[in-house]
């Protein structure tokens, strides 16, 4: 079982009958202010998702399709999108120029 909490750590935002991320149908789920730092989310459905100032440092979204999820205010320091649709993306996180050129140099 996955749970995934807030920042803080004290509210569980969603529950997951699942022993790993990877490739897991999340579209539409509401995990703003999520604590997700280092997650491997390869090949993950996060279309539509509410990842709005979410802690998202170091999550691995390769392959992962991320259309139309709104990102505002994420925390995505060395997150790897490589390979990701970010298409309709509300990609405004707090680190933009960062999110910027890693997308850039892959």
């Amino acid at each position: 079982m996955i749970v995934i909490y807030d920042r803080k750590g004290f509210d569980a935002l969603i529950t997951l009958q699942a022993t790993t991320l990877r490739g897991a149908h999340l579209a539409g789920a509401m995990l703003g202010n999520a604590n997700m730092v280092e997650f491997d989310l390869r090949g993950a459905d996060l279309s539509g998702a509410d990842l709005s100032h979410a802690d998202l440092r170091l999550v691995n979204f390769r392959g992962a399709n991320l259309k139309g999820a709104n990102l505002t205010g994420a925390d995505m320091t060395g997150a790897d999108l490589t390979g990701a649709d970010i298409s309709d993306t509300v990609l405004q996180p707090s680190n933009l120029a960062a999110v910027i050129a890693q997308i850039i140099n892959d």
